[in-house]
């Protein structure tokens, strides 16, 4: 089997990030696509997000009636801060006889070459690029490179951030949320 693994903070999951993997597991080779919810991005700002099961629970909600699209808490028993190699390695030994794929965003293939043995991930494992918002087209030096999968999936420009502030000034952003996800965060009262 070959899962892509979709790594985010999730805080909150919303549409955008569905339609994204339901594209990559309806047209590309991926059996399933599995949300990792990360505890921490040693990138972020910890302080905003929702504790890791709070954020686990929406996507465990978010993907409920999808069959090929699964939440993972893989790495909430991982040392941190965790680097993706080390998800990759831990992966693979629970389950050896599946294939695991990256799914990034253009921006992040951008930046890849800083990731913790980048090297090595490219060596082992096929990454699967979803277009993004930008100013141009990302040049990279990973351009036709054969492990590097560019798939034409919507361009989706809703953010967890914009969805925060919002709530946050009392917009109603109920449409660009799954209805479960948008009744526990009001349940909830999560960013207000």
């Amino acid at each position: 089997m070959k899962v892509g693994l979709f790594f985010g903070s999730f805080n909150p999951i919303h549409i955008g990030h569905l339609v994204i993997a339901n594209h990559m597991v309806e047209y590309s080779d991926l059996d399933q696509v599995w949300f990792v919810v990360t505890p921490h991005n040693p990138f972020k700002n910890k302080s905003s997000l929702l504790d890791n099961y709070q954020r686990l629970e929406m996507v465990y909600r978010a993907t409920k009636d999808y069959t090929k699209i699964k939440p993972s808490d893989i790495e909430f028993n991982l040392p941190q801060p965790n680097y993706t190699i080390n998800t990759l390695v831990y992966l693979q030994e629970k389950y050896p006889k599946h294939e695991f794929a990256l799914i990034m965003g253009e921006d992040n293939l951008k930046s890849f070459h800083k990731w913790k043995n980048y090297e090595l991930i490219l060596e082992n494992h096929d990454i699967y690029v979803y277009p993004r918002v930008s100013e141009q087209s990302i040049e990279t030096q990973f351009d036709g490179h054969k492990k590097i999968h560019v798939i034409n999936a919507p361009l989706m420009e809703i953010s967890s951030t914009f969805i925060r502030q919002a709530i946050k000034e009392g917009k109603n952003v109920q449409p660009m949320l799954p209805q479960h996800v948008w009744e526990y965060l009001d349940e909830m009262n999560f960013y207000k």
